[in-house]
């Protein structure tokens, strides 16, 4: 069965603070201790290649079959229509973790409105390794059940799927993994490291250079390397 996926993304220019200033440190031995806060607009550009790379990963596994972003900003994501995707705000409410769960949840009203029976998914949107087949193996092996996958520590969850036409019950935030299994869903297990790879801090980037970055964000470092 196809699935839906719902990317939640802060304004860029505001969002991923743990990466503020990394630009001004590519090529540097170590990057985890930022100096200064770094150019805004380089700063924007990375947060976008991040989601860019994300979202073209998605679009171009076999199954999936919408995939919907709900913007703080929806102006400032422009650029990531060129995608195919569809780019709608979110809904006026909390912020921090409230607000990402809601966003979430008018997502999946969007997208059930067109199909009541589909299976919905979240889809974290700071994962510039991500590969198609892995995504596509890890819509497998939910088998149409809810099921989430976790984040490279384990704490965190990168993905979380709905059984069709169930609700999707978003419990993110600190520990949601454990918060998505305690409500029922179950662990995906297969290995899935540019699944689970998301970029939070210099050294989760380090990582997901390891991995292999999609084109968008290794341009975005390769510019800064040339700068430097």
């Amino acid at each position: 069965m196809a699935v839906d996926l719902i990317v939640p993304l802060k304004r860029p220019s505001t969002g991923k603070s743990r990466l503020r200033g990394v630009l001004g440190h590519v090529g540097a031995e170590h990057v985890d201790d930022l100096a200064h806060p770094g150019d805004p607009a380089r700063h924007t550009e990375l947060v976008l290649a991040l989601a860019y790379d994300t979202l073209h990963a998605a679009v171009s596994t076999p199954g999936v079959r919408r995939v919907l972003v709900v913007g703080s900003d929806p102006a400032a994501l422009a650029l990531l229509r060129e995608l195919d995707v569809e780019v709608v705000g979110e809904p006026s409410g909390p912020g921090g973790t409230d607000g990402l769960n809601a966003a979430l949840r008018a997502g999946e009203r969007l997208l059930r409105a067109k199909d009541p029976d589909s299976v919905v998914g979240a889809l974290q949107a700071d994962l510039p390794a991500l590969r198609p087949d892995e995504l596509d193996t890890a819509l497998t092996q939910a088998g149409g059940e809810r099921a989430f996958v976790a984040d490279r520590p384990g704490t965190g969850t990168t993905l979380l799927l709905s059984a069709p036409g169930a609700a999707l019950r978003p419990r993110f935030g600190p520990g949601s993994a454990r918060a998505h299994a305690l409500t029922g869903a179950t662990a995906i297990t297969a290995p899935l490291p540019s699944l689970r790879g998301d970029v939070d801090t210099p050294g989760d980037l380090d990582h997901a250079r390891l991995l292999g970055l999609g084109e968008r964000t290794r341009a975005v470092l390769d510019r800064a390397c040339s700068r430097s």
